[in-house]
This record gives structure tokens, C-alpha cells and sequence, in this order.
């Protein structure tokens, strides 16, 4: 008589584990949806909020692209003693002479003029508006156009007619320039012009309202003296457009060449970095969302372990019928463990496309270039992975303890 061979057990193929793992989410539906909402909800909010941030910056550096790095900042600073140190009148024709400048425009704020719908509006109620003169070639150099009527222009900048920021136009209540269209302005009427859009690399022109240097003098008495005569006002601000690969250089000089006996007293500054650093800033709240996201998976994990554990209470038969027929304590507990990752993979499957969907009406609407980061969903199908796994370990071996005669005789 030949001795007993022992029995090898059957090898748990991928395809097999897979089915077996699937019976408990295809027999039990709604419970294996309402158990993979939880990370649903967290997967979706990482990856919305990841994808948000990344389809806001890419859609800010495509619209600074396209305004252009190159324009320079140029405006008055302040003295040893605190006071405002007004440009010369010659800067904005001193910088123009800069070899790679190829674009000046310059604005004067006018402090002690206000804007007001009607003159019965209360003179405490100026909506933080500026009154600013400019010259007529702005709105190329910063990069924005009329989305209303006309910019001033060699006639009408010589009389009373403003043109108004987006802002301006707005908190004044005026959508649309109609014929005969005014403003009262520094004690008297103005007639409107036109309306900006929004500056984006000089917001400070959107809540102003712009007039031409000789109606500035003329009707607001912004006036200096130069050479011992009357003049138009000095400059606050300047505007300059340099060749895009000297635009370091022309930075370097900018303040000497505009205000060459007291160049510390003139700042100078690259609006399009500033955009910059501000997309980058707001990436900083994403931690915020993040943290929110993550709560949203850890109830989702204890959902998971909690609808396992009861899986393993409810199916006592399979399980030691599964056992009696030669299933051994690793194919068991594989078979549960795999069933927990695969219903927070399918949780996180839905995440991640509930996340993008989001993600890309809201760029749609603001259109801006639709952006997900592989971080994104490579870190919610990851951590929907990891979340089964960790939830999945104690029901799985709690299957795998349970001796084939005792699962059978309770069940």
C-alpha cells in the first residue's frame, strides 16, 4: 500500500479571485454603492480641488501669455521722510528714449477730484473710485481694449469726456454708454466716452475713471510749473513695453532714467510677476480642501470596514462551505481583502470622475484650459486602493479564523 500523498490546494488564479471577490458588490447592490459614496465624495473633492487650482494657473499664465511679460511698472515712491515723490514731467519722454522700449503710456492721479453719479449723491459716497489723466495710447500698452463706445482721443481729450474702468463702471451703474451719457466729475458734468474692459495686468485702471491731460488741467486744475510757466500735471504712473528678452536690462535702469537725481525714490515692479505670485498663493488654500477631502475618505474607510464585517457575518455558509471544500485560510482572506479594495476602487473610479466632471464645467464656464494633475487621480485611485486595503484587513482575517464545522453549524 503506497503512502498517503498529501493534497496540494488548487491555486487562486487573478480572474478567480476577481469573480469571487465581485459576489458580494454584484448580490448586494445598493449597499455597495451606499459604502462606496463615502470615498466617492473624497476622491472627488481632492481631485476637483487639485484640478481647479491647476486649470485656474494654467488659464492665468495663458492670459498674462498672451497680455505679454514684458511690460514694466513705473510709478512715484516715497521720500526718507514718508512724503510722495511726484515723477518729473519729463520722465515718461526720458524713458521712451531706452533702446529696447518700444511703448509709453503714463496716468496722473488726480486726488482731489471725485466722481459721482448725479451731484445728489453725498459726497462721502465716492465707491473708491480714482480720478486718473492719461494719455490716449494706454489701453495698447497694458493690454486691454473698449468693451463700450470709444477711448478718448485727440478731440475729446481736450474736453470734458471721461472714459470709465470696468470697475468704475460698474459700482457707477452704467452697463452701456448711451448718447448723452454723464458723469458729474470734480464739481461739474462729464460726458461718458466709453468703458474699459478689465485690465488685467493694471487692475488700478479698472476702478478708475480716465480723462485727458489737457482737460485735466483745464477743468480740474491739475497744473505744475515748468520752467517758471504753467503746465500740464506731473505723472504717477508709467507704463513701459520693452523688448521681451531686455526686459531685465531695461528693469535695471528704469528708475535712474525716470527720476535720475533721486532714482530711490521711484518704484518700479513687473505686473506679470505679481499675477504670478498670486496664482501661486492661492494654492495655498488647497491644504484647506484637502484636509476636507481626506475626513470625506476616512468615513468612507470606516463605512467600507464596517459593510465587510458585516459581509463576513452574513455569508458564515459560504464561508465554511468554501473552507470544507479545501479553500484554504489565505485564499479566504485574500478573497475578502480583494472584495474591500475593489468596492473603494469603484468608489474611487467614481470620485475621480465626478471630480473631473466638476472640474471641467467650472473651467468651461471661466474658460479656462481644462487641467487635471496626474497627482490628482493617480493619488485617488492610490489612496482608494490604500483605504480598502486598511479597511479590509480585519474582516478578512476574521473570514480566515473561522473553523469550517462552527461557520457551518451557525450560519
Amino acid at each position: 500500500m503506497s503512502a498517503a500523498t498529501a493534497l496540494t490546494p488548487a491555486r487562486l488564479r487573478p480572474a478567480d479571485l476577481a469573480r469571487l471577490a465581485s459576489i458580494g458588490l454584484r448580490t448586494r447592490r445598493l449597499r455597495a454603492a451606499l459604502s462606496a459614496l463615502g470615498i466617492a465624495i473624497g476622491v472627488a473633492a481632492i481631485v476637483a480641488v487639485l484640478g481647479l487650482s491647476a486649470s485656474s494657473q494654467a488659464g492665468l499664465i495663458d492670459e498674462i501669455n498672451q497680455l505679454g511679460t514684458n511690460l514694466l511698472d513705473v510709478t512715484t515712491g516715497q521720500s526718507f521722510t514718508g512724503q510722495n515723490v511726484p515723477l518729473p514731467l519729463a520722465a515718461p519722454a526720458m524713458v521712451a528714449r531706452i533702446a529696447p522700449v518700444y511703448d509709453v503710456a503714463d496716468t496722473a492721479t488726480i486726488s482731489n477730484a471725485n466722481i459721482f453719479r448725479s451731484p445728489l449723491i453725498p459726497s462721502i459716497n465716492t465707491n473708491a473710485l480714482t480720478v486718473a489723466a492719461t494719455t490716449l495710447n494706454l489701453t495698447g500698452t497694458i493690454g486691454t481694449t473698449v468693451a463700450q463706445g470709444e477711448f478718448l482721443n485727440t478731440a475729446t481729450a481736450t474736453k470734458p469726456v471721461c472714459v470709465l474702468g470696468a470697475a468704475a463702471a460698474q459700482r457707477l451703474g452704467i452697463d452701456r454708454v448711451y448718447p448723452g451719457e454723464r458723469v458729474w466729475l470734480g464739481g461739474m458734468w462729464f460726458y461718458v466716452a466709453g468703458i474699459l474692459n478689465p485690465a488685467i495686468l493694471a487692475p488700478e485702471i479698472d476702478s478708475s475713471v480716465l480723462v485727458g491731460y489737457r482737460a485735466a488741467a483745464t477743468y480740474l486744475n491739475y497744473t505744475s510749473v515748468l520752467n517758471g510757466r504753467p503746465a500740464i500735471g506731473n505723472p504717477t504712473e508709467i507704463y513701459v513695453r520693452a523688448d521681451t528678452s531686455q526686459v531685465a536690462a531695461v528693469d535695471g535702469v528704469l528708475a535712474a532714467t525716470a527720476n535720475p537725481e533721486n532714482p530711490n525714490e521711484v518704484d518700479v515692479s513687473q505686473p506679470s510677476d505679481t499675477l504670478v505670485a498670486e496664482a501661486d498663493a492661492k494654492g495655498t488654500f488647497n491644504d484647506l480642501f484637502l484636509g476636507l477631502g481626506a475626513v470625506a475618505l476616512l468615513v468612507g474607510a470606516i463605512g467600507v470596514a464596517n459593510i465587510m464585517i458585516i459581509s463576513v457575518l452574513e455569508r458564515r455558509s459560504e464561508i465554511g462551505l468554501r473552507r470544507a471544500l479545501g479553500a484554504t485560510k489565505a485564499q479566504i482572506r485574500m478573497q475578502f481583502l480583494t472584495e474591500a479594495i475593489l468596492l473603494a476602487l469603484l468608489g474611487g473610479a467614481a470620485g475621480i470622475a465626478a471630480g473631473a466632471l466638476a472640474t471641467a464645467i467650472y473651467a468651461s464656464t471661466k474658460h479656462w484650459t481644462t487641467v487635471i494633475p496626474a497627482v490628482a487621480w493617480g493619488g485617488g485611485i492610490g489612496a482608494a486602493i490604500a483605504i480598502g486595503a486598511i479597511a479590509g484587513i480585519l474582516p478578512a482575517v476574521r473570514a480566515a479564523r473561522l473553523a469550517p464545522t462552527e461557520a457551518l453549524r451557525t450560519a
